[in-house]
């Protein structure tokens, strides 16, 4: 396991903070630009595979059904880092508008520095 770097620690956390304010945000654009593409996510045993943004954020919508207002993490914790890659173990809840619980999912989210700029590549998902 590498040894834990606080810089990449620090960084891979705020493409997180910036991927989640533009997702309640309904942001594209702005929770396009903390993803690597090729962006994949492994759920209930298929890769998903986004080769381009532009259908990102309705395929979320689509996931998250028609009650979803607002998602939150709950934790995130590295489990290894390097200067150029993170591993975190998270968990995020799901929220309708009135506050109450549509779900709550862990995930590995694998975020890399790559030609100098730092995104999430890839996750491993149990949600829908």
């Amino acid at each position: 396991m590498a040894v834990l770097d606080e810089d990449p620690v620090a960084a891979a956390t705020a493409v997180l903070d910036r991927h989640m304010a533009a997702l309640n945000a309904g942001d594209q654009e702005g929770m396009t630009a903390e993803l690597h593409f090729p962006h994949y996510r492994l759920t209930q045993g298929r890769l998903q595979v986004w080769e381009r943004p532009d259908t990102y954020l309705a395929d979320f919508l689509a996931r998250a059904g028609a009650g979803w207002h607002h998602s939150a993490w709950d934790f995130r914790r590295p489990i290894a880092a390097s200067a150029d890659k993170v591993h975190l173990d998270v968990q995020f809840t799901r929220y309708r508008g009135d506050g109450s619980v549509l779900g709550t999912f862990r995930s590995i989210w694998i975020v890399a520095k790559l030609n100098g700029r730092w995104a999430a590549q890839l996750r491993s998902s149990f949600a829908d």
